[in-house]
């Protein structure tokens, strides 16, 4: 099914409805804070947990580990846990991880290529909205 075929062709596209809440969750998952560094990350090499909580930064435990559970459950990272003293997890991307961390890469190059115009339209809007919050 199409990301744009909902219940006969009615439905918006992004509607959060149940027909369109798989697509929606993966997207969420991707495009997540955490998720988009995880990911981009991850294309270097594995990482063992340590290591790519370091690697990103300022990511809590707790917020890492949900990040990486739900990654691995949309099959998107592998967790390779081996049975030796002390444990050791390393953690790799998948074909599928690997192809949505080259889109969202491609995302955080385009936008740090354009952060120069971002900036710029975000100072003509504040300066035409008085810099006030009002829509």
């Amino acid at each position: 099914m199409a990301v744009s075929d909902v219940a006969g062709g009615t439905a918006s596209k992004y509607d959060t409805g149940e027909q369109m809440c798989p697509y929606r969750l993966v997207l969420e998952h991707v495009t997540s804070r955490w998720g988009v560094l995880v990911l981009i990350e991850l294309l270097d090499r594995p990482y063992r947990f340590s290591e790519l909580r370091r690697a990103i930064g300022r990511v809590s435990e707790k917020m890492l580990t949900q990040t990486l559970q739900t990654l691995e459950r949309d099959g998107l990272v592998h967790r390779d846990a081996k049975p030796v003293i002390p444990p050791r997890v390393d953690y790799s991307l998948t074909d599928l991880g690997r192809e949505a961390a080259e889109q969202v890469r491609g995302l955080a190059l385009w936008t740090e290529e354009r952060m120069a115009e971002v900036q710029k339209a975000r100072e003509v809007y504040d300066a035409r909205k008085g810099g006030s919050d009002q829509g």
